[in-house]
């Protein structure tokens, strides 16, 4: 059994922006829920965020380049809520040290946690290719992350490991 680290709204909590989750109806989420440890975390809630709050997107770059210093996160309120994503990365990456968790399965397009898509700034829907926060901080230290949808991936490799 893998330990992996689930964002909360993946897991039915009503953590983002607007109070909702994201429902995940795949063959594939169930097993990772029924067979593996699911550590959950929302890193902008345990970053001090409220909910609800305005919803916020990357100015400038990706989660990479937030953490380079050189793009912001911004709330449709134009408050600069750059250091509180930047603590929830660091607070999942310490998680994921204390805890040993090789894997992370993220809610793909949010400015934290996306893996392969984010919003591009302009709060219009636009989606473009980059990584959120948490995503760019956990695959730098080795963490493999996943989004909601490339379970299935996680699943072989995990499957692999467990019958070498």
């Amino acid at each position: 059994m893998a330990k992996i680290l689930v964002s909360s709204c993946l897991l039915g909590c009503a953590v983002r922006y607007n109070g909702s989750d994201v429902e995940v109806d795949s063959k594939d989420f169930n097993w990772l829920v029924d067979t593996q440890e699911v550590v959950p975390l929302c890193p902008e809630v345990s970053a001090g965020l409220p909910v609800p709050r305005a919803p916020a997107e990357i100015f400038g770059g990706s989660g990479t380049e937030v953490l380079a210093g050189t793009a912001r996160v911004i709330g449709s309120d134009r408050e600069d809520l750059t250091d509180q994503f930047i603590l929830g990365a660091d607070l999942a990456l310490r998680l994921c040290r204390d805890q040993d968790i090789k894997f992370a399965v993220l809610t793909e397009n949010s400015p934290s946690c996306g893996s392969n898509f984010i919003y591009d700034g302009s709060f219009a829907g636009v989606k473009k290719k980059g990584v959120g926060i948490v995503a760019a901080r956990l695959r730098k230290s080795g963490v493999l992350v996943f989004s909601q949808h490339r379970v299935g991936r996680l699943r072989d490799l995990v499957e692999i490991s467990r019958s070498i």
